[in-house]
């Protein structure tokens, strides 16, 4: 195998490190090899396996809730909302029914990911999910019923929408009016992958509706604050008055309104 490695280029090397399945052979091989590049490749190798390790690790922690109801061939939905804390545009909720064989490493709480960290588990939880399903729950239903019922309204429509039915449910931190069996985990979206994938989902389409907000409404910047009572969010409030997608309810903007009326 060393007399193999040795007539490998780099770019060769790197290339049979980057398939499913490496042999220790061919790793030890690696490693006696004097080439400083190739050092260097199988450096990055380990370190990226042992991340790998450790989100495989992190991955089956989180899937303790799913794993009982997995093991009596159930159905498993996890459930959460995006936008309860904005002064603008709707509460976003997604269900998502995670495919038990096919594991999704990297997947957290949305709040604790990058942009584009989400972006990529997003799509690829779309791809690889058994299914996955939206609700949007305007600000004029939020004005009328409140936040909470907003949230709870808008996850038992993603339940009833996503196909097939699920027969558990998931849910961070809500108790919803639903006759599916449902489990309230308190930070759901870090404990659970079925409820963190849902909260991945349902930022992700929530962030890109309040992009497209912002070109209706520049002035408020949207496309930085997705609607969150940042200090430019307020300033351009206390300047421009309140816009169609403001949520006439919260404080700040109940404020700006009677202030302008």
């Amino acid at each position: 195998m060393n007399n193999q490695i040795e007539h490998l280029t780099v770019a060769q090397i790197n290339k049979r490190l980057t398939e499913s399945t490496v042999s220790p052979l061919f790793l030890q091989a690696l490693v006696n090899d004097s080439r400083k590049s190739v050092q260097k490749l199988y450096k990055n190798y380990k370190l990226q396996q042992q991340l790998i390790d450790k989100q495989k690790h992190e991955y089956n922690k989180k899937c303790y809730y799913e794993q009982k109801f997995w093991q009596q061939q159930k159905i498993v939905a996890g459930l959460d909302e995006v936008g309860r804390g904005c002064l603008a545009g709707p509460v976003v909720c997604a269900a998502v029914i995670m495919d038990p064989k096919r594991p999704i490493l990297g997947i957290d709480d949305s709040k604790k990911l990058s942009s584009k960290k989400r972006e990529l588990l997003a799509s690829k939880i779309k791809e690889q999910a058994l299914a996955y399903s939206i609700a949007i729950i305007s600000v004029q239903t939020i004005d009328k019923i409140n936040i909470l019922e907003a949230s709870r309204l808008g996850m038992v429509q993603a339940v009833k929408k996503i196909k097939p039915q699920p027969q558990e449910l998931l849910v961070d931190a809500i108790h919803l009016n639903s006759l599916i069996h449902q489990t309230d985990i308190i930070k759901g979206d870090s404990c659970s992958v079925s409820i963190g994938a849902a909260s991945i989902v349902a930022k992700v389409y929530r962030d890109h509706l309040m992009v497209r907000y912002h070109y209706f409404y520049p002035e408020y910047g949207f496309n930085k604050n997705k609607g969150y009572g940042t200090k430019t969010h307020l300033e351009a409030l206390k300047k421009y008055g309140i816009s169609p997608i403001h949520r006439l309810s919260f404080a700040p903007v109940k404020n700006i309104k009677d202030k302008f009326t």
